[in-house]
């Protein structure tokens, strides 16, 4: 008996020292943001980011894009996993040779990675960075762009707008409506339509944005009660119930500041995600 013992011990031993070993990617090959997060911040949570191909700066939350040791702690998860961790339908891989396929991949793994990193879709969106520049740098054969300069200090906060109202639910029917859906005409790696900008351009925004509705209401309820962000402090808001053209901007901007913090500050969903800028522009 004791013989028999011995040899199935010996036989796991085998059977655990054959696994294979997950190692983490050389990080000199992982692609570069080529952007920093927090640029010219609005104060609702909207950050520069990338210039697009119609000269229009693309606006992103201001935590994008993420910490670097997160993003890679994150792209090290997926690899050994060879798939999005929080979206497993996205197969991914990292090669380490210098042909074109593979450096391809590996920013693809990159983009992958950055648009999923709190779930299906949620995370940071590719403007955020210069990845899509550097892929067709890539498929061009051209020089891969320069990084971004420096974030120049960001600007003193705005000031605060009137006190918020009495804690208590806010009435649903003088809430904006987002004015777009969720999921229109998804790439594959997290992104999906957005609204069109002034210059015809489609701007892609995460797919989980705008927010489920109802969850959205409980945050900006959250937010009026406290009477600033609760995920962002010091962002104050207030939701007056009149229907002067202040007051309806005030409740625009309420519902801006929610849908930019719903996860943290400047987590959330971008204002392109939704007609709310168009509709404060219409009462301004």
């Amino acid at each position: 008996m004791k013989f028999n013992i011995c040899i199935i011990s010996l036989a796991s031993a085998a059977l655990v020292s054959a696994a294979p070993v997950k190692r983490d990617v050389d990080a000199s090959l992982v692609p570069e943001f080529g952007l920093a997060a927090g640029l010219n911040p609005t104060g609702t949570g909207d950050c520069d980011g990338i210039t697009n191909a119609a000269g229009q700066v693309v606006k992103i939350p201001c935590a994008c894009p993420p910490d670097r040791a997160f993003f890679l702690q994150s792209l090290n998860a997926n690899v050994n996993a060879g798939k999005a961790v929080n979206n497993p339908s996205i197969a991914v891989s990292f090669p380490t040779d210098g042909s074109k396929q593979s450096q391809l991949a590996r920013i693809q793994t990159a983009l992958v990675t950055l648009q999923n990193l709190n779930g299906p879709g949620k995370g940071c969106p590719a403007a955020s960075t210069t990845f899509l520049a550097q892929q067709k740098a890539i498929q061009d054969g051209t020089a891969a762009p320069a990084p971004a300069p420096a974030p120049t200090p960001a600007p003193a906060p705005a000031p605060a707008p009137a006190p918020a109202p009495a804690a208590g639910g806010v009435d649903v029917s003088l809430v904006p409506d987002f004015g777009h859906a969720a999921g229109l005409n998804p790439t594959g790696t997290g992104d999906c339509d957005g609204v069109t900008n002034d210059a015809g351009k489609v701007i892609k925004v995460p797919c989980s944005c705008p927010p489920d509705r109802d969850s959205f209401i409980a945050s900006l309820n959250a937010n009026v009660a406290a009477g600033h962000a609760v995920n962002n402090p010091t962002v104050q808001l207030s939701f007056p119930t009149d229907g002067s053209n202040a007051s309806k901007a005030a409740r625009i901007n309420a519902a801006l500041i929610t849908l930019q913090n719903l996860k943290g500050p400047g987590v959330g969903c971008p204002a392109s995600s939704t007609t709310l800028l168009a509709q404060l522009k219409a009462v301004q």
